[in-house]
């Protein structure tokens, strides 16, 4: 029985040059589930990245859905790909499995938190202040370089890593300080800046993108203290969940979290297209 995917749409191309496509997955023309792959921006070749993929229940468990993902990956090839993408949720388990026989590789997990009402306080002679637009410029050119760092680190040319930093830093932080949503905070303790907080406030829940302690302040207790004002900001703004990404490999971060009761809820996997 052969397996193969059939479009159901003409492939479609954004004003950026993103593409998208709906197949269906076929056993001998027969249609047992649906697959969809587009592609994101990327400072070099697109990246694609599988967004949907359901075998229906009866084709379950026969293979269907490691032949139409191998498919895909030919798919992405002819878009010039050179890298796949694919979340998982973290309840998962046979697709988990597949991606593992696949031979993906974990970048990273997402991790929520579902929060109370109180706002937790900090330890005493801890406090959040809003960092000023004198302190914004250097910040920026920091966070900008760490972050490009971990993706050359992750497989990007070192341009290609400059070249994303740049641009997510634009896409999220289209105004600097004043960008909506958007809160960076400053950690002191006893008076001496200790870290930094980017948290966006969004509509239904709230997003981690930064916790740094400052390297002469490491292994004092501050990313737990900089993780529950992220949450008592998070309170404060009315909303009740706080999500978070941590990269693959960051044990000690990992454990941190985990002992603040947050709980992995997607993960996200990669796999290089030679």
């Amino acid at each position: 029985m052969t397996t193969t995917l059939r479009p159901t749409e003409p492939l479609q191309r954004s004003t950026d040059g993103e593409l998208s496509r709906r197949f269906q997955v076929c056993v001998n023309s027969r249609p047992v589930g649906t697959l969809r792959l587009d592609t994101s921006r990327s400072p070099g070749d697109p990246v694609a990245r599988i967004t949907d993929l359901r075998i229906e229940e009866p084709d379950r468990r026969r293979g269907r859905g490691t032949v139409a993902a191998l498919a895909a990956e030919e798919v992405a090839r002819g878009w010039g790909c050179r890298q796949i993408e694919v979340q998982v949720p973290a309840a998962a388990e046979p697709a988990l499995r597949l991606v593992a026989a696949l031979g993906y590789v974990l970048r990273n997990r997402g991790m929520e938190k579902r929060l109370g009402d109180t706002p937790p306080a900090l330890p005493a002679g801890s406090r959040g202040r809003d960092l000023t637009e004198a302190e914004y410029g250097t910040w920026l050119a920091h966070a900008s370089e760490k972050y490009a760092r971990m993706w050359h680190e992750r497989g990007l040319s070192e341009a290609e890593a400059r070249e994303r930093s740049r641009r997510d830093h634009a896409r999220l932080l289209p105004r600097g300080l004043a960008t909506e949503g958007a809160r960076i905070s400053v950690l002191e303790h006893e008076g001496t800046r200790v870290g930094i907080l980017w948290l966006a406030l969004r509509a239904d829940d709230a997003w981690v993108y930064r916790v740094e302690t400052d390297a002469d302040h490491r292994g004092e207790g501050h990313g737990r203290t900089l993780m529950l004002l992220a949450e008592a900001q998070t309170i404060g703004a009315g909303q009740h969940a706080l999500g978070l990404n941590v990269f693959a490999g960051n044990t000690p971060v990992e454990r941190l979290y985990e002992s603040l009761g947050y709980v992995t809820v997607s993960h996200s996997f990669y796999k290089d297209l030679i």
